[in-house]
């Protein structure tokens, strides 16, 4: 098994994440699924998963990466975020049995994405880092079908094993939670620099197409400063052009008690990023025409017009903006 090392006391440290689980024989990683098997890092979830779905690509969210396309979803158990607002917390901190889960090899994943005409398959619902070579499996087997693979991602993952990820990812979305070492901390049980370093990495050494999505949870990662901050990373980073979407946090797990996401407060996020330069910025969950909408980075026209994942006017003639032929950012 790849990305693990045998320590001189018998146990066995998992190297897919930086938690970098250190685990006697029998043990369980933070993530629940990756396992201590005879001295080898087992995926005890491998081919059993939560169940599949078709989605419009938009969901993922991902709005420009072949719009309009139908993708099936799916995840497994668990997760190495310890994400105390988890909006999927049935799934991520779920400690059942994987093998109660249905079982689906990469092979049948395959043919239920052509039966049913999807573009792309997402890994998704939990991080498919724990799931590695699940989603490595299916990927290369996408591949091979001309069907192209999405991650929905913490980016919470270690430099290597991010290289082989990445090399068989298409598009990505890639949460960053916060921009506070402070957030990550209390709220997310990690920390923010290797996220920061896999967002590097993806946006300006792969291929891959990337989006990246704030959940904004009042009073905790929604200051002006802090979105400014992380605007500021962003354009130092990653330039002006790399989709950015604000979300809106509802009370779940260990946050149940705190209040919904307001709009007014997606909307000051998309108000500051748009201002200080970023093209292409969105709100999600709570959203409207004009903060769902493509605007074209030169002419500033609506150039695919949405409310939410309803597409409502596409104004895209091979991959340019028909009003001024500037190129736009992204998969189309």
């Amino acid at each position: 098994m790849k990305y693990q090392n045998i320590l001189p006391n018998g146990k066995v440290q998992c190297t897919i994440c930086p938690r970098n689980c250190r685990l006697s024989e029998g043990q369980e990683g933070f993530c629940h699924v990756r396992k201590n098997v005879n001295q080898n890092i087992e995926l005890v979830s491998y081919g059993y998963n939560t169940g599949l779905a078709i989605d419009p690509i938009e969901k993922k969210p991902l709005y420009h990466f072949f719009p309009t396309s139908s993708i099936l979803s799916f995840g497994t158990l668990g997760c190495n975020m310890g994400c105390l607002f988890c909006q999927n917390w049935n799934i991520s901190k779920n400690k059942s049995d994987p093998k109660k889960l249905n079982k689906t090899s990469p092979d049948e994943i395959i043919e239920i994405a052509k039966k049913y005409n999807c573009k792309s398959i997402a890994f998704t619902y939990n991080d498919p880092i724990i799931f590695f070579e699940y989603a490595i499996d299916t990927a290369k087997l996408c591949r091979e079908n001309n069907i192209k693979t999405v991650a929905v991602t913490s980016g919470f993952m270690n430099k290597e094993p991010a290289k082989e990820f990445f090399e068989f990812m298409d598009g990505a979305n890639i949460d960053l939670k916060g921009f506070s070492q402070n957030f990550y901390k209390k709220n997310c049980l990690a920390k923010i620099e290797p996220v920061l370093e896999t967002i590097n990495y993806a946006v300006n050494k792969t291929n891959c197409h990337i989006e990246l999505t704030t959940m904004l949870i009042e009073g905790e990662n929604d200051s002006p400063d802090e979105i400014e901050a992380e605007c500021n990373w962003i354009l130092e980073n990653l330039g002006d052009c790399v989709p950015i979407h604000f979300s809106a946090f509802f009370p779940r797990y260990k946050f149940e008690d705190r209040n919904p996401t307001n709009f007014e407060t997606l909307i000051n996020a998309y108000n500051i990023a748009k201002s200080m330069g970023i093209k292409y910025v969105y709100t999600g969950n709570l959203s409207n025409i004009e903060t769902s909408t493509t605007y074209c980075k030169n002419c500033r026209k609506p150039i695919i017009k949405r409310n939410g994942y309803q597409m409502l006017e596409y104004n895209i003639e091979n991959g340019k903006c028909k009003y001024c032929s500037t190129k736009l950012d992204g998969r189309f």
